[in-house]
């Protein structure tokens, strides 16, 4: 009996132990997002939190908050680097500012010679272009940050207009909603380009300052309502074909974690890329349908010549730039290495997809 009782009182003080250093080690980060939390990307950042806390147990805990929570969405790459917040979730579009190259990093204005966002995350993993992502943030920006690409936007609609376009030169004079080098794609056409967060296009819209706008596509405008404003959209387009966003992580804070926790929060980041891609293309379908039927919107095929020049446009800006900036010049030609494998090896190997959707679903004349 007493023996029994001992043992007994062993295995609950053991427990006792074992939970009280689980509780000790149990962290809470804190993550603000450049993006609203009416928006699908946002939404899919959320899924990796969740299963960040599924995944350690209930050991690392992330606290997710919308753009403006604690800092505007242009300043979160700052306030990570000075551990302002634990981490941030946002596009290397918004910093190209500090650094042209990091327009090749998922959010290629015109490219990346031709792969799609498939393709791209190949590069990442399996043709160096993860170490180069982090070169990006380390070395290029100077940042004390840790990169983590996750959650796919791609491939990006050409935007909403209050008046039809019909043409490459028909963008000339309108005002409209751009970020990153891809305000400078479009701005060769004659568009007057306007530089915000997605979070204030919809506001800037009502009150006249833009007349147009780029963002994501069908689901994500529409999250944030775009159809609210514009009623003509064109949803197809050769810009941004391959869009990542990312979560950074304070260099310190990284590092401070057990090695198994940084593990998780990859793996939880490529299944949240993963499902946000899969989850998009129902949700587009959907969105198309209400905007066409419940929200009086037009959605056009845009034009071939417009998405030509976008191209030719970006393949302008991209080489003049590789020209003077080294670091630019060895990502963009790790991707043209990467893509001149992979690119004419799938055309060789998938039918177009073109030939099965028009066997099945032909477009109305």
């Amino acid at each position: 009996m007493r023996i029994g009782s001992l043992i007994c009182g062993g295995i609950a003080a053991l427990i006792v132990a074992m939970t009280t250093s689980a509780q000790a080690e149990t962290r809470t980060l804190r993550f603000q997002s450049a993006y609203p939390a009416s928006s699908t990307i946002y939404m899919s950042a959320e899924t990796w939190a969740k299963r960040v806390e599924e995944l350690s147990g209930g050991r690392l805990k992330i606290e997710f908050m919308p753009a403006g929570t604690i800092v505007p969405a242009f300043e979160v790459l700052d306030a990570v680097n000075k551990n302002v917040i634990d981490g941030g979730h946002s596009t290397v579009a918004y910093w190209v500012g500090k650094h042209r190259a990091g327009t090749l990093f998922g959010d290629a204005a015109g490219g990346p010679f031709g792969m799609d966002i498939l393709d791209y995350v190949g590069w990442l993993y399996e043709g160096g272009g993860i170490e180069l992502y982090r070169d990006y943030y380390r070395v290029e920006l100077k940042t004390n940050i840790e990169v983590i690409p996750s959650v796919t936007s791609a491939n990006q609609a050409l935007g909403w207009f209050a008046r039809p376009v019909e043409s490459w030169a028909d963008l000339k004079g309108r005002k409209c909603r751009q970020t990153g080098v891809t305000a400078e794609v479009f701005a060769s056409s004659g568009m007057s380009t306007v530089n915000m967060p997605g979070g204030e296009i919809v506001p800037a819209g009502e009150r006249g300052v833009i007349e147009c706008a780029e963002f994501v596509g069908p689901a994500e405008d529409m999250g944030i309502g775009f159809q609210t404003i514009w009623k003509h959209f064109y949803p197809m387009s050769t810009h941004n074909p391959a869009t990542i966003v990312d979560f950074l992580v304070n260099g310190d804070v990284w590092n401070s974690l057990a090695p198994d926790l940084q593990a998780i929060m990859q793996a939880a980041a490529s299944e949240a890329t993963l499902r946000s891609h899969i989850r998009k293309g129902k949700l587009d379908a959907d969105a198309l349908d209400k905007m066409r039927n419940e929200d009086g919107v037009t959605v056009h095929r845009t034009p071939d010549d417009i998405l030509r020049n976008i191209l030719a446009s970006w393949d302008e800006i991209a080489k003049k730039e590789s020209e003077s900036n080294a670091f630019f010049k060895k990502v963009y030609d790790s991707q043209r290495d990467y893509a001149s494998k992979v690119v004419p090896a799938k055309r060789l190997i998938q039918a177009p997809y073109n030939l099965g959707a028009d066997h099945y679903w032909p477009e109305a004349k």
